[in-house]
């Protein structure tokens, strides 16, 4: 969320930045005046209940005063009496004033850096480079063929147990997608990366603290049973981003780099009637997520942006992957990024770019929700208590299932499919993958001859 000092001119804020990133988000600009109205409506209701206690202790003292004189305060304690029944109820009154201005500043979107495309047309995003040859014969097999000759994917198993997307990952397709896991935990690692295995489910006041309200319904699976209600995650970012909820920094201690792993869940209702075959988008997946905390100051986090894309770029390199990074429109960005790249791979048999890759930089809008600080060091005079909100980006390594789908695109051969080099010590030096399985003249599925 948004400081509230930034929609007050008086605290030096500037309300007409915020509409200008609303307008740049194609949302809502008038959330940014009743957020004022809202702010306004508090500002009176504290100051009235300010002058109460400062009225109901000057009262306070008068009895006092009256009883160690002998006197009778018997009326004085009534007018006590209905004054605090007051005071109670413009406490009541300024709680919901707050909760109802809280609650429309976190519906508007984080401040949309200058370097964004200004469009809400995502074929308008910015293509920043381009690595790698792309495939470009005719006749490829796509993904949703090659796991079915390969015979690593169930499908049809998947679905009568699990419902739509369902999938049984199968012999060398759960060797291949635990490979991906590995190297990529490594890959992190080895860059200055800790490795983490978060939760697969948060509580719902805390998963309200990390995702969107529209996420709840298109995109988050509920979880019900004893105790509280819980939601699994829908990416690992949820969980790091709550690892340390209420916590602080020193600066020295920053930046922290975390490179997650979890299996992730997803409604997808959103994305009705897209992808809805093979392993590309499905509703239960493994990913791993770079996510990082730095200090505000600077540019640091935006440093620590383009660390972490080159991170991905050189992972994707190592597979043999082409791709073209992209900077997302305005209008595509959701309310928690300041900036995103996407990283889109080339799929050959659909002659197409493919997002495998997510990068964002989310400044202080995350933190500041979840109460995560920095403290300032006494400095120009400055208070030595004065704490300020980290910074907080994250970024898709790899989402295994999407990542082998690509994979086995770019690697096909007439016979099967080659695995990437780097991915053979973790799959028990298996280099080739053969076809199992075979098209007949009608189109059936049938064991290879």
């Amino acid at each position: 969320m948004l400081d509230i000092n930034l929609f007050r001119t008086e605290k030096g804020g500037n309300p007409d930045l915020i509409r200008e990133s609303q307008k740049r988000r194609y949302a809502d600009v008038t959330l940014v005046d009743k957020v004022i109205e809202l702010d306004g409506e508090w500002r009176n209701v504290r100051f009235q209940l300010d002058g109460l206690n400062k009225e109901f202790n000057a009262l306070n003292k008068e009895i006092a005063n009256v009883r160690k004189a002998g006197g009778n305060s018997d009326e004085l304690q009534e007018k006590s009496k209905e004054m605090k029944k007051k005071i109670a109820e413009v406490e009541e009154k300024e709680k919901e004033v707050i909760k109802q201005r809280d609650a429309t500043v976190v519906l508007i979107g984080n401040i949309v850096h200058d370097s964004v495309p200004i469009s809400d047309d995502e074929a308008n995003n910015a293509v920043v480079r381009e690595w790698g040859t792309c495939r470009q014969e005719e006749k490829l097999w796509n993904h949703v063929d090659l796991v079915q000759l390969l015979d690593i994917v169930d499908m049809e198993a998947g679905t009568q147990v699990a419902g739509g997307r369902g999938y049984y990952l199968k012999r060398e397709g759960v060797l291949l997608n635990q490979a991906l896991i590995t190297y990529a935990l490594q890959f992190g690692h080895l860059r200055g990366f800790s490795p983490v295995h978060t939760p697969f489910f948060m509580r719902q006041e805390i998963m309200a603290e990390c995702a969107q309200l529209s996420q709840f319904d298109e995109e988050l699976y509920k979880v019900t049973g004893e105790g509280d209600d819980k939601y699994l995650i829908a990416t690992s970012e949820q969980t790091l981003c709550a690892m340390h909820r209420k916590g602080w920094f020193e600066k020295q201690d920053l930046p922290i780099k975390y490179v997650g792993y979890s299996t992730c869940f997803r409604k997808e209702a959103g994305s009705h009637g897209r992808d809805t075959l093979g392993i590309f988008r499905i509703h239960q997946f493994e990913k791993v997520e770079q996510f990082c905390i730095t200090t505000p100051d600077g540019n640091s986090s935006w440093d620590m942006m383009e660390e972490m894309l080159a991170n991905a770029e050189a992972f994707y390199q190592s597979l043999g992957l082409p791709y073209h990074v992209v900077n997302i429109v305005s209008g595509e960005l959701n309310n928690a990024a300041a900036k995103k790249y996407d990283l889109e791979a080339w799929f050959p048999a659909s002659k197409t770019f493919r997002e495998l890759v997510s990068c964002s930089n989310c400044t202080d809008f995350q933190s500041r929700r979840l109460d995560i600080r920095m403290r300032t060091n006494k400095n120009q005079g400055a208070d030595a208590n004065t704490k300020s909100f980290v910074h907080m980006l994250n970024s898709t390594l790899t989402a295994t299932e999407r990542t082998l789908c690509c994979i086995l695109e770019n690697n096909q051969t007439p016979e099967g499919v080659r695995v990437p080099e780097c991915l053979r010590p973790f799959m028990l030096g298996i280099d080739f993958i053969p076809f199992r399985k075979m098209y007949d003249a009608k189109g059936k599925l049938v064991p290879k001859a």
